[in-house]
């Protein structure tokens, strides 16, 4: 388990609101956006952190290990301007599932790197992107 991958997203704010039944949900764009690097885990199944508003613009940077089976644990937070915004983070991400990373065509315990973005909610275009 050498290699840290690094995913990167930007997570709304707060709960989401009711769209339009053809419309895709912010963790949808998510998954859908996502840019697969190989070697590591892929998100399948994403849930966004409810935060408070105050928190736009903020960065939670947290490591974890996704096991072979996709199941994110172990988790550090390694940078967040306080407790509260880095407990909900990993609270989010505890519930994530993943499409576990694939070496020697088995499925391999992989370290994360995963920097997190709030972002203000009211910004419909760009609320929950990927890089």
């Amino acid at each position: 388990m050498k290699a840290i991958s690094k995913l990167a997203v930007l997570l709304s704010l707060g709960s989401f609101a009711p769209f339009a039944a053809s419309a895709k949900t912010l963790e949808q764009t998510y998954l859908d956006s996502y840019h697969k690097v190989s070697g590591a885990p892929v998100p399948i199944a994403v849930v966004s952190p409810h935060v408070s508003s105050d928190y736009a613009g903020d960065r939670v940077e947290i490591e974890f290990t996704v096991d072979t089976t996709g199941k994110p644990s172990d988790f550090s937070v390694k940078s967040a301007p306080d407790t509260t915004l880095a407990e909900a983070v990993v609270d989010a991400v505890r519930e994530w599932q993943f499409s576990p990373a694939i070496r020697n065509g088995k499925p391999a315990a992989t370290k994360v790197c995963l920097p997190v973005v709030i972002v203000d909610g009211s910004e419909m275009g760009s609320r929950y992107a990927a890089d």
